[in-house]
């Protein structure tokens, strides 16, 4: 795989630090720019970028110089960690010159030629590209990965949903606190407390896990078909999203089947032995009390999701917890996998 210049945009966010920890040493990708607000283009990424990861900032990141968001910025790929009205305004103005736009941002997500995905779940909604492409006169792409909640629910529940079909869900979210971004909830209402909101939250987990667990059918996502409730909770912790999940499946399995069904699950990232891919999807553990986000959040470099405590739920059927590291998997190290699948199945070029 040759090397492909990338940009990320946003780059001083969060999540723009998180791509740039994910591709300063990739094999397949090189950072050629990092973009920012007008303010502070021009000026060294070091100087202006407080880090907020562990390792420190990579030297690549440290000595380079940022540039504003421009529609001809020297990259084949951009990956996207703007705000949404920077968003709105520059993914497909860059898309339509011919850049490889992979989104963290809602703006696109759900729109009708725009794939939203999971790369173990869905990648066959990267085939929407070419109706993308035509429909808009573009010569690039946007592709999104998803809300960190619903990647999270969508990739446990994936194998389930494949091998038996879902009837109803309900799931209850315990949501990181740098899921807010930096400085993200302030102290004083973090600690010793639970909010029980997080604005448009659960409206997207509703409408994007339909989309994953749903359908290409050569011209449009025709959306899952099931009943799903969502109850979206911040919560002091640092990282790490748990979900507890209860379904209603098709035909009731067996618990045993079920947790079959997870433990062998895998996708074209694990077929094709994709850089960022987790050898393990999906974690099963069978203590009483995991998975916990201090404990569990870094399997896998953080892209897999943990799934414990496995049991009967006498509502609904079975019910189970699931972790995942919601700015690794649910965030830039989804888009990074994903970006990663669609250049080794040719969709992005030679």
């Amino acid at each position: 795989m040759r090397k492909r210049k990338v940009a990320v945009l946003g780059a001083t966010g969060t999540v723009g630090q998180r791509f740039i920890g994910l591709l300063a040493d990739h094999p397949w990708f090189e950072i050629t720019a990092l973009t920012t607000s007008d303010a502070k283009a021009g000026r060294r990424y070091g100087d202006v970028a407080p880090w907020h990861w562990p390792g420190g900032m990579p030297d690549i990141a440290r000595e380079m110089k940022l540039a504003p968001t421009t529609d001809d910025l020297d990259a084949e790929i951009c990956f996207s960690a703007l705000p949404s009205e920077a968003a709105a305004q520059h993914e497909a103005a860059l898309a339509k010159t011919g850049h490889h736009v992979f989104s963290n941002v809602k703006t696109h997500r759900m729109d009708d030629d725009v794939p939203l995905i999971i790369a173990e779940v869905n990648p066959e909604h990267a085939d929407a590209l070419s109706v993308q492409r035509q429909r808009r006169k573009w010569t690039g792409s946007i592709v999104t990965n998803g809300n960190c909640s619903a990647i999270g629910f969508a990739l446990a529940a994936a194998p389930l949903h494949r091998s038996f079909g879902i009837e109803r869900a309900v799931v209850t979210t315990m949501q990181a606190l740098s899921g807010a971004g930096y400085p993200g909830v302030p102290s004083l209402d973090a600690l010793d407390n639970v909010v029980p909101y997080i604005a448009e939250e659960e409206e997207k987990m509703q409408l994007e896990t339909r989309k994953f667990l749903g359908r290409w059918d050569g011209r449009r996502f025709v959306d899952a078909d099931f009943a799903f409730s969502a109850h979206c909770n911040r919560v002091s912790v640092r990282d790490g999203h748990t979900e507890a999940v209860s379904l209603t499946l098709r035909g009731r399995p067996s618990l045993a089947d079920a947790a079959d069904a997870m433990r062998a699950f895998r996708g074209r990232p694990q077929e094709l032995d994709l850089p960022t891919a987790p050898a393990r999807p999906i974690v099963l553990r069978d203590e009483q009390d995991r998975p916990q986000p201090v404990l569990d959040r870094d399997v896998e470099r953080g892209m897999a999701a943990v799934v414990g405590r496995l049991r009967e739920d006498p509502v609904l059927g079975i019910k189970y917890v699931v972790l995942t590291h919601n700015t690794i998997r649910g965030a830039a190290g989804a888009s990074v996998l994903n970006a990663e699948l669609l250049a080794a199945e040719g969709c992005l070029g030679s």
